[in-house]
């Protein structure tokens, strides 16, 4: 037997319980997602696993239902604006930190950052207080910022990522030859970066759909978001009908982040082929 074979024979029994360990943990996070998919197509009233029977009643349900379309339409128009805020603001300073050189850029850098480590609690305390004088307090237009705040870091680590292999002479020669700032960052910069902002826009438009506790501190009884909605069907009764909604969600959030990866696929292959 060689060597190598000797060494890879020793170290089977640690990639195998490696591998087993890496099997529970995926199961873990995973099983407590799938298990809505059957619940959701339960023909009885009541939440029960294995169902007793199976129907389409309750997608029927959320379909029909006037409270479930109006929280969904509502999370996806407040989801729409925040990406395009978060979008505008995280491309912003992603070219800004990119190229500015300054004392202290790490922490600003950091600071930008922070909605993504910072406890929803903490945020969503501060964004009431800050909101109750301005009269946002309860507003689907309040919503959408704080959640534009929360997921601008998104967008800023995708474009940034993106600029990483941004070359600033191209900028420099459009602007030898004539173009303006605005025609250089249309013309040069956007179509380089264009992967990394669409990305950062889809990461974006997930976390302001699926976001609740910011927006439990501020909504109002009058803009339900279906986080909320679904919290609160949660807590006043436990029907297949929130199975029903759950999958949904799920079946769209996967959706949409599986275009983002394909989209930053796609640009880091493109990226490798121009090298």
């Amino acid at each position: 037997m060689s060597a190598r074979a000797l060494r890879l024979s020793a170290g089977l029994p640690a990639r195998v319980a490696l591998g087993a360990v890496a099997l529970l943990v995926a199961l873990f996070l995973v099983f407590p997602v799938v298990i809505v998919i059957p619940l959701s197509f339960s023909g009885s009233e009541f939440l029960s696993f294995p169902p007793e029977s199976w129907s389409l009643r309750w997608y029927a349900d959320f379909f029909t239902t006037a409270r479930w379309l109006e929280s969904a339409w509502l999370s996806i128009w407040i989801a729409v604006v925040a990406a395009i805020l978060a979008t505008v603001l995280g491309t912003a300073a992603a070219l800004g930190l990119a190229r500015a050189k300054f004392p202290g850029r790490a922490v600003v850098t950091a600071f930008l950052l922070s909605p993504l480590v910072v406890p929803a609690i903490i945020v969503s305390i501060g964004v009431y207080f800050f909101y109750a004088p301005l009269g946002l307090v309860g507003s689907p237009i309040g919503i959408a910022i704080a959640h534009a705040t929360l997921a601008s870091p998104f967008v800023l680590v995708n474009v940034t990522a993106a600029l990483a292999g941004f070359d600033p002479r191209l900028e420099q020669a459009a602007k030898n030859l004539g173009a303006s700032g605005w025609s250089t960052f249309r013309l040069v910069t956007f179509p380089i970066i264009k992967p990394g902002v669409m990305a950062g826009a889809v990461f974006a438009f997930i976390a302001s759909f699926d976001e609740m506790i910011v927006a439990l501190f501020i909504t109002s009884p009058g803009n339900v978001t279906l986080p909320i909605r679904m919290w609160e069907s949660m807590r006043n009764e436990i029907s297949p009908a929130i199975a029903a909604v759950s999958t949904l969600v799920i079946l769209l959030s996967v959706s949409l982040f599986f275009v983002a990866a394909r989209i930053q696929a796609r640009a880091v292959a493109r990226s490798g082929g121009d090298r």
